[in-house]
């Protein structure tokens, strides 16, 4: 019961921040911080998705915050960090989840208006919330920001050649400022899963039903994950726990990236 209670309680006082927090792992992940004692700032475009995010966090007894935010805008990202700061006084973590994949194409096929947005999204935004994160937290001197990468963010991802360049994109850009801020007190790190059961990828197995078994099977595992275990991992990162764990990339993927 004490190691439950240690574990339920382990972001108390925490000021955490949740980016595509409306629905699939950024939910869970809020949720889950939420549960833990964090004061969490939900952040995402979609405003139905998003309340009922911070709605689920305060009926179980948390605290939650809204914002409504495009991180692919700089005047929304910043002005994300201004008002966390500005409500409770602080940023401890930061989960850059926020991501899409819409990519389903060979190389050749693919448009540059497809380009454009994997990047706008994945790359960019990514890189503006840190910005903005790590500003906020060089004030403090502390502070832990996890991304959420992929395993197509380690290895290739064969008719997804643009949204794989966006997550090792992001994994660069991960690495490099955790050892840029290291010794500032602030740890940087990213979470790979493989494939995820949330709806977006519901949505795409329903396009192509074939796919389903295929993608099962390249995992060991010979299933997909939970959100909630991709969550867990993320607030692992997060934790004191991983207190000297920065620039690494965690793969949670069923074994997907050991053959």
């Amino acid at each position: 019961m004490a190691r439950e209670k240690q574990k339920e309680s382990s972001f108390e006082g925490k000021v955490v921040l949740v980016t595509g927090a409306a629905g699939g792992i950024g939910r869970a992940a809020a949720v889950a911080f939420g549960r833990a004692g964090a004061c969490v700032v939900v952040a995402d475009t979609s405003v139905d998705g998003g309340h009922a995010t911070a709605a689920m966090i305060v009926e179980n007894g948390g605290k939650a915050l809204f914002v409504q935010c495009n991180v692919t805008r700089a005047a929304e990202v910043e002005a994300l960090i201004d008002k966390t700061v500005a409500y409770y006084g602080r940023l401890d973590c930061a989960f850059n989840n926020a991501g899409i994949d819409e990519e389903h194409l060979p190389l050749a096929d693919a448009d540059e208006a497809l380009f454009d947005r994997i990047m706008n999204v994945n790359v960019k935004g990514t890189w503006l919330c840190m910005k903005y994160e790590i500003r906020q937290m060089l004030k403090q001197g502390s502070g832990s920001i996890v991304n959420t990468a992929s395993v197509a963010g380690l290895v290739g991802a064969p008719t997804q050649p643009i949204y794989a360049a966006s997550k090792h994109a992001v994994v660069g850009m991960t690495k490099t400022a955790a050892a840029e801020y290291a010794r500032e007190g602030i740890r940087i790190n990213s979470v790979c899963p493989g494939v995820v059961n949330t709806p977006m990828m519901g949505r795409a197995l329903e396009r192509e039903p074939l796919r389903e078994k295929k993608l099962r099977n390249v995992h060991p595992m010979g299933r997909f994950a939970e959100p909630s275990e991709i969550a867990s991992a993320a607030m692992w990162l997060c934790s004191d726990q991983s207190s000297f764990v920065t620039g690494h990339q965690l793969a949670v993927d069923g074994g997907l990236t050991a053959i």
